[in-house]
């Protein structure tokens, strides 16, 4: 193993141990040297670790001092591409999905031109609560090609991770462009979230291709602040989330 996964595996145990409630929040970590001893790495090893969960928003520490557990939302990556159930599992929560509206109608100009459709092509467009232990905690509106799509509503939307059972049919999710920022919460958002119509979300607009680069999806999702938060983990070495146009 090397090194860097060396200080990644410790970084994954430590998360799971929170999420699993070993270390509650404001609970101390095990020290440095423990920890070295526990894995049989270097307290550089650990220190990396650490300082991973620390810039994902999960430990507090200064210096001289045990490294804290902060109470607060879950911490969504986007160092990597990960669907919201496989998220959710990671952080030890059950995702579920409320279906509020499926329709196949034609894309309006932005979706088109977004997508790469031509005009009034016809599309999915789907409506779903995203739920942790059921929870509402995010409103998520998709939109899908036709083929795509179809291939959608034959999902358990209430269950189905859509990412991942594409991928079982042959439609892989493999590079995605974000936009984050935060909004006020629409009549629509509060209704569905139970929160009161302004409160703030995240919103987080996704543009995701397959291998080929052909779209296959481009969705609005709005996450209560309260929840989640979102990190991103930048290397001069390497852009994780940029796509390499085909040679």
């Amino acid at each position: 193993m090397t090194g860097s996964s060396l200080y990644q595996k410790v970084a994954a145990d430590i998360k799971a141990a929170i999420a699993a409630g070993t270390y509650p929040p404001g609970a101390l970590l095990p020290s440095e040297a423990e920890l070295a001893g526990r894995y049989a790495v270097s307290r550089g090893t650990v220190r990396q670790a650490f300082a991973a969960l620390r810039a994902d928003g999960v430990i507090a520490s200064r210096r001289g001092a045990r490294r804290v557990v902060i109470a607060g939302p879950r911490v969504q990556s986007f160092g990597e591409l990960l669907s919201f159930s496989r998220w959710a599992r990671a952080i030890g929560e059950v995702p579920a999905g409320r279906v509020v509206s499926l329709e196949r109608r034609p894309a309006t100009a932005a979706e088109s031109a977004r997508l790469g459709l031509p005009d009034g092509a016809a599309v999915y467009f789907l409506v779903r609560v995203r739920l942790l232990s059921r929870r509402p905690v995010m409103l998520e509106r998709a939109v899908y090609p036709e083929k795509v799509g179809a291939l959608v509503a034959g999902l358990d939307l209430a269950t189905d991770s859509i990412a991942e059972r594409l991928e079982a049919l042959g439609v892989a999710f493999t590079d995605a462009e974000h936009v984050i920022d935060a909004v006020p919460a629409s009549a629509e958002d509060a209704r569905w979230l139970s929160v009161r119509a302004g409160v703030p979300l995240l919103r987080e607009r996704r543009f995701t291709t397959d291998r080929s680069g052909q779209a296959v999806e481009w969705s609005d999702d709005r996450y209560l602040a309260t929840e989640t938060a979102f990190s991103v983990r930048n290397s001069v070495a390497v852009n994780a989330l940029s796509r390499t146009p085909p040679s």
